[in-house]
């Protein structure tokens, strides 16, 4: 890969990136040029031979790719300060929640490139769910290495922009909900005088079992819950409670009030 790839932020999310990116040996270090504003966050980088840039406009002047990983607050700000710079033939990626392709050319003043992404946070662990959305006018060349820097840490799948702020509720913020749900669990366990580790890795087990029965069994959802919930069982007493206090409606309005804030974030 003889691609040059720029980090404006360098948080948990492109410290993942990063840190995938060298120790697959995906590309050179001296190939990654990277700005914060905190430099502390750039010196395990720059010790490995990342090239700490002195400012978000050497990282784009000496990149091919840039990926813009600063929170969407700052998205107005760090991209007008760009706009003077010639990005002819660069290709910028956005990985914050809500904001657009156009919001990013808009603000550069130029038709550029642009990947609009939503990954989460289990890319520290290379566990990662990442949704991508390329502008129409990449070819499959110049999409393809911000695909497999995503598919190093993890599963990738691509969208089409229409659907970028709703796939936030799935698999950008979804985390969360796993935890809430893992503490509801382990709270009652200790609650009932249980262990909390001992639970929670128990907890754990079945969260990843459960998904490898969805991947894998070759049965459809609807059909592996019925075949954990026997008539007259202990399974079905919970659905029913939960069906009695409307689970899946509550998640339903989640996950349409974390779009809606997508929306008024890209705005």
């Amino acid at each position: 890969m003889n691609k040059r790839f720029g980090f404006i932020g360098v948080g948990n999310m492109a410290t993942a990136i990063i840190g995938g990116m060298l120790d697959s040996e995906f590309v050179k270090p001296q190939l990654i040029n990277i700005f914060d504003l905190d430099t502390s966050k750039c010196e395990n980088f720059s010790s490995r031979g990342v090239t700490h840039r002195e400012s978000t406009a050497d990282v784009v002047k000496n990149s091919d790719i840039i990926v813009l990983a600063v929170k969407p607050q700052n998205y107005a700000e760090v991209l007008s300060a760009l706009s003077d710079i010639d990005c002819d033939g660069k290709v910028f990626v956005s990985i914050a929640a809500g904001i657009s392709i156009s919001f990013v050319r808009e603000q550069l003043k130029q038709n550029v490139k642009v990947v609009r992404v939503m990954p989460n946070t289990p890319l520290l662990l290379s566990k990662g769910a990442t949704a991508l959305c390329p502008s129409e006018n990449m070819s499959d060349d110049e999409f393809k290495p911000i695909y497999d820097m995503f598919a190093l840490s993890g599963v990738v799948e691509i969208f089409e922009e229409s659907h970028m702020n709703e796939i936030i509720s799935v698999n950008g913020s979804s985390p969360a909900y796993v935890y809430l749900f893992a503490k509801a669990m382990a709270d009652y366990a200790e609650n009932c005088g249980i262990n909390r580790e001992k639970a929670l890795n128990l907890i754990c087990a079945t969260f990843e079992g459960a998904a490898e029965m969805i991947r894998n069994s070759g049965d459809d959802i609807e059909t592996l819950i019925k075949k954990v919930s026997s008539k007259g069982g202990t399974t079905i007493e919970a659905l029913n409670s939960f069906e009695e206090n409307n689970f899946t409606g509550i998640i339903k309005d989640a996950m349409t009030a974390c779009t809606k804030r997508a929306e008024e974030l890209g705005k």
